[in-house]
């Protein structure tokens, strides 16, 4: 099943190029602040799934082209992120860690955005903003201490991810923070529909310029090895997302650029960046020396 978010926090379920509301049937009040109805889809889901398969048929339905998606989990506990996942990622930018021996970092929910949000760059004058195109976990039970063969337990569904950094050697977090430098969409694909999440293409165009393809079986740490990492750590919520690492390719946006991102049986996000006016900060006055050149 295909879970999207739409109009101002309606919930819907994605049937080819058509839209179904199943706002009701999921006891969801768009208008509730903080925007925490689709947690609470997501922890009851197969509670729910019978009720909203039978309103399929009945419910009102409208094309996906005449709605405006919006990030189909607005308010997470907690998104976490595996840097340097990928070898020939971390060959590209010269690290000497894996996310083996390096850990998870956080982002902000502040940063999470939608399929029809842009990405606003922020006015740091002599800095790149780099897109990094991710595999999107969805955690679907609250687990802690889940051993790593236990992990499809843990696992709701899949999206689209892109982190968006600010390039440079200061505090990971506070680069990657920035308002809408977290899209996830266009939808969430429930774990069912992807029996191998460990075989999936990801490709990433900027202007119809392919700069990202990798396959996810080339992990460095595996999907079952970043659950039981985190829930090690800390529990995990339902709706928590879990963003998977980037592959090499990473390259600088611009104003007016559009970036693509393409992945098997989870579908395909389309987001367009803009010059924003704020994010200056004193942390950015100075430029980073030496600069980071990414290698061939």
């Amino acid at each position: 099943m295909r879970l999207a978010r739409f109009d101002g926090g309606r919930i819907g379920v994605c049937l080819g190029d058509e839209i179904v509301d199943v706002t009701d049937v999921c006891g969801i009040d768009p208008a509730e602040w903080p925007a925490v109805g689709p947690l609470r889809l997501i922890r009851d889901f197969e509670a729910l799934r019978p009720k909203i398969e039978a309103a399929l048929a009945a419910a009102a339905r409208k094309p996906l082209a005449d709605v405006r998606l919006e990030t189909p989990v607005p308010w997470p506990n907690k998104v976490i992120a595996y840097p340097v996942n990928y070898h020939a990622h971390g060959r590209e930018m010269q690290a000497q860690y894996r996310a083996t021996n390096q850990g998870f970092f956080l982002k902000p929910c502040s940063s999470l955005s939608g399929p029809s949000d842009p990405v606003v760059l922020p006015r740091v004058p002599g800095r790149e903003v780099h897109h990094e195109s991710e595999l999107g976990i969805i955690i679907g039970k609250e687990v802690r201490g889940l051993p790593r063969e236990n992990w499809r337990e843990a696992v709701f569904g899949y999206t689209c991810l892109l982190d968006m950094v600010v390039r440079g050697r200061e505090e990971r977090v506070f680069r990657k923070a920035y308002d809408s430098f977290c899209p996830i969409g266009p939808w969430v694909v429930t774990a069912d529909e992807v029996p191998d999440p460990a075989s999936l293409d990801l490709k990433l165009w900027v202007n119809g310029d392919l700069r990202q393809s990798a396959n996810t079986r080339d992990l460095v740490l595996d999907i079952p090895g970043m659950i039981e990492t985190a829930s090690a750590v800390m529990t995990l919520y339902p709706g928590d997302v879990i963003a998977t690492g980037t592959p090499e390719g990473v390259g600088p946006v611009v104003d007016g650029d559009r970036i693509r991102i393409v992945i098997d049986r989870i579908g395909e996000m389309n987001v367009d960046v803009v010059q924003g006016d704020l994010g200056m900060t004193e942390v950015f006055a100075q430029p980073y020396v030496p600069p980071i050149i990414k290698q061939a």
